[in-house]
Formats: C-alpha cells, sequence, structure tokens
C-alpha cells in the first residue's frame, strides 16, 4: 500500500504576478515561507489556483522547481498533473522528472464531457503511467461532467496508486457516499473551504484550500481541531470565516484570494486574463471583514 500524508489544511498555491503580469517568483517564495512558518500541511503546486492555464511551459517548470527547492522536504508536495488530453498526461509522468514531488493532483478530463466510462479509462492510462500516487480532482462546475460516486469508487478499488479525492461536486450525499463505501486506504479531502467542517464530521481527511494562502495558521488550526473531534471549537472557527468565504469566489477563483493577499500587503492584486481582480465593492467588503477579524492589511 502506497503510504501518503496528505491530510490536515493543504493549501492550492496561487501564482502571484507582478504589475507588467511577469511571475513574481520573489513574491511566491515570501509565500512558501509563510505557508511553511503556519502549520500548513502540504502545498498543492501548479493547480486551478494557480492559474495555470495561462502558464508559459517554461514559467510552470521554474515555480515547480523553485517551489520544491524552497520546501526542501519539510511538507508534502502535491503537483498539478491534469488536463483533458488522456495521451499527453501519460507522456508527462513517463518522461517529466518528478523528484520532490510526493504525488498528483489530476483532473477530470474538462470540456470533452467523457461518459463514465471514458473517466475511469482515463485514470486507468494515468495509474499505469505512474508508481506516483495520484489524487482525483471532481470539480463539474469547471469541468462540466460529474464524476459520480460509483465512478470514483471503482477507479479507487481498482488501482492502488489512486489514494485519494478532492470532491468540490458541491454534493454533500454524493461525497457521504464515497466516505461511506470507500476503501480504508483511499481519502476524500474538501475541495471547498467552505464546506471543510461538515465534511470532516462526515470522514473527510482535510482540505485542499483556497483562503489557506492567506489565513493558514487560523485554518489549518480549524481543520486540526475538526479532525481532532473538537467540534465546538472548530465550528467558532468556521463561523468566523464564513462571510469570507463567500467572498472569496463571487467574482472567480483565485480573484477573491489574491485581493486579500493584496490587502495584507503580500502581492500585488494582478492575474492574467481572461481573469480580472476582484469589483472594488467586494474587496472593501474584505477589508471590512479583515479589519474585525483583527487581521492586518
Amino acid at each position: 500500500m502506497i503510504q501518503t500524508r496528505l491530510k490536515g489544511m493543504g493549501v492550492a498555491l496561487i501564482t502571484p504576478f507582478k504589475e507588467d503580469e511577469s511571475v513574481d517568483y520573489d513574491a511566491l517564495m515570501r509565500l512558501v515561507d509563510y505557508q511553511l512558518q503556519n502549520n500548513t500541511d502540504f502545498l498543492c503546486v501548479l493547480g486551478t489556483t494557480a492559474e495555470t492555464p495561462t502558464l508559459a511551459e517554461e514559467e510552470k517548470k521554474k515555480i515547480k522547481k523553485m517551489v520544491i527547492e524552497r520546501v526542501n522536504g519539510k511538507i508534502p508536495i502535491l503537483l498539478g498533473v491534469g488536463g483533458n488530453n488522456t495521451r499527453a498526461i501519460v507522456e508527462t509522468l513517463k518522461n517529466d522528472d518528478f523528484t520532490g514531488v510526493d504525488a498528483i493532483l489530476s483532473v477530470v478530463p474538462y470540456y470533452n464531457k467523457p461518459s463514465q466510462e471514458g473517466i475511469y479509462q482515463h485514470y486507468k492510462a494515468i495509474s499505469e503511467a505512474t508508481d506516483l500516487p495520484i489524487v482525483l480532482y471532481n470539480v463539474p462546475g469547471r469541468t462540466g461532467v460529474n464524476m459520480k460516486a460509483e465512478t470514483t469508487l471503482r477507479i479507487a478499488r481498482d488501482f492502488k496508486n489512486v489514494i485519494a479525492i478532492k470532491e468540490a461536486s458541491g454534493d454533500i450525499s454524493q461525497m457521504d457516499d464515497i466516505i461511506k463505501n470507500k476503501p480504508a486506504n483511499f481519502d476524500v479531502i474538501s475541495g471547498d473551504d467552505g464546506i471543510t467542517f461538515p465534511l470532516i464530521t462526515l470522514g473527510a481527511v482535510g482540505i485542499i484550500s483556497v483562503i489557506g494562502n492567506a489565513f493558514p495558521r487560523e485554518f489549518s488550526r480549524m481543520v486540526r481541531l475538526a479532525l481532532q473531534g473538537d467540534y465546538s471549537n472548530a465550528l467558532t472557527i468556521h463561523h468566523k470565516f464564513a462571510e469570507l468565504f463567500k467572498l472569496l469566489f463571487v467574482d472567480g477563483n483565485p480573484a477573491g484570494v489574491k485581493a486579500m493577499l493584496n490587502a495584507m500587503g503580500m502581492i500585488e492584486n494582478k492575474l492574467r486574463l481572461p481573469l480580472v481582480p476582484t469589483r472594488i465593492t467586494t474587496f472593501e467588503a474584505m477589508r471590512k471583514i479583515l479589519d474585525e477579524l483583527n487581521i492586518k492589511c
């Protein structure tokens, strides 16, 4: 059995940009240090929140290399290796250097809208192409197709290097079905900050978080308390962030968390098209909540 430490609060790392839209590698390293210093359990690198579709191949390689070197084995690294061209992913897995990578995160193919059998065969090909642990990622709001519980469970049972799923379907009953019927060596990880608390009470083992970019110490405390069964104190923190959860995604991801990080003085509030910064009304609402939470901005 493949052992993994992808439990607790993982952070879907953003990509900071300068005013000229070039990657701000210095700010990125500061963000990695901030995560290491504030109880983040693992990092998800080059996922959706990193604006990966707008990054050049050379930028992705440099980000991967710099983050791996900076983390230096202190916490696990989950690397985004997904797409809607199965053959291309297989080639990447066979040919790229994955030194320092603990597991890969691979999203359900988007835009093509495969059938459930097509999704199963896609992950079968990926599983057979690598010895690395694989985390599935179901996010139908982005991909256009939902991987049903029975497909997730079929993949989990058939391929031993598939160790977890990041579930962001928004369907609690579907997630509960997976948790209830999954193999012992397969984990469910929340893909939505706002439902992390209830999902952990059902048996999920953690979160791949967006808000954790800005508040790793506070949010990881909530996750740890919930995992320890201290639901009362965990719920207090969950409620404290409830309004921020809403504001975080109202103008798209990662516009919300980039606005937060900018308000905290950590990055430029810059995204690459087709994404644009969050609206001023959202930004001001965030500032007000940050102020109420006594978080400097």
